[in-house]
C-alpha cells in the first residue's frame, strides 16, 4: 500500500470529509500558524543546544496511540519533504488511509530556479490558525501515549 499526494486546495475540502490534518513541523513552527483544526505530532524535534533537528523517536508510538490504523489522515509540513516522510512511516507502520500534502504550508520551490513547485497553505490563502485547540497540540497527543502506552503494531 502506498500514499497519494494532494495539493493544499484539495486538502481543505478533505477536511471537510473528516480527514485530519496533521501538521508534523516542530512545535514552534506549528505554534507560528497551522491549517485549522490540525494537530501537531512533530517528525523532528528542534535540539535546543545545537538548533538541529532530531528525529522524534516517539513520532510512531503517538500517532499509534491517538489514531486508528483506518483514520483518514493528511500529513503536512512546510514544503512537503518531511511530510513525504512521515506518510511513508504511518503507510509502513499499517496506516492505509494516508495522503500526503504537497507543498505543505508555506510552499515548494524549485531548488534550481526558487520558483514554486508546489502551492503551499499560505500561498492559496487559505485560513490559518495560531491558537492550539486543546487536544491538538503534541503535549497533549503525547499525554495520550503516557497514559495508554504504546500501542501494538
Amino acid at each position: 500500500m502506498a500514499f497519494d499526494d494532494i495539493t493544499v486546495r484539495e486538502a481543505r475540502e478533505k477536511q471537510a470529509e473528516g480527514y485530519t490534518y496533521v501538521d508534523v513541523r516542530s512545535i514552534p513552527e506549528f505554534e507560528q500558524g497551522h491549517p485549522p483544526e490540525a494537530v501537531n505530532v512533530p517528525l523532528f524535534h528542534r535540539d535546543p543546544h545545537s538548533g538541529q533537528l532530531m528525529p522524534n523517536r516517539e513520532f510512531l508510538d503517538v500517532m499509534r496511540a491517538n489514531f486508528a490504523s483506518d483514520a483518514k489522515l493528511m500529513i503536512g509540513c512546510q514544503a512537503g519533504v518531511r511530510s513525504a516522510q512521515a506518510s511513508e512511516m504511518l503507510v509502513l507502520a499499517g496506516f492505509n488511509d494516508v495522503l500526503n500534502v504537497t507543498g505543505g504550508f508555506g510552499g515548494a520551490r524549485d531548488p534550481m530556479t526558487g520558483a514554486v513547485s508546489a502551492e503551499g497553505w499560505l500561498q492559496a490563502a487559505l485560513p490559518v490558525e495560531t491558537a492550539t485547540i486543546e487536544g491538538h497540540g503534541y503535549d497533549d497527543l503525547h499525554a495520550t501515549l503516557a497514559e495508554r502506552g504504546p500501542v501494538a503494531e
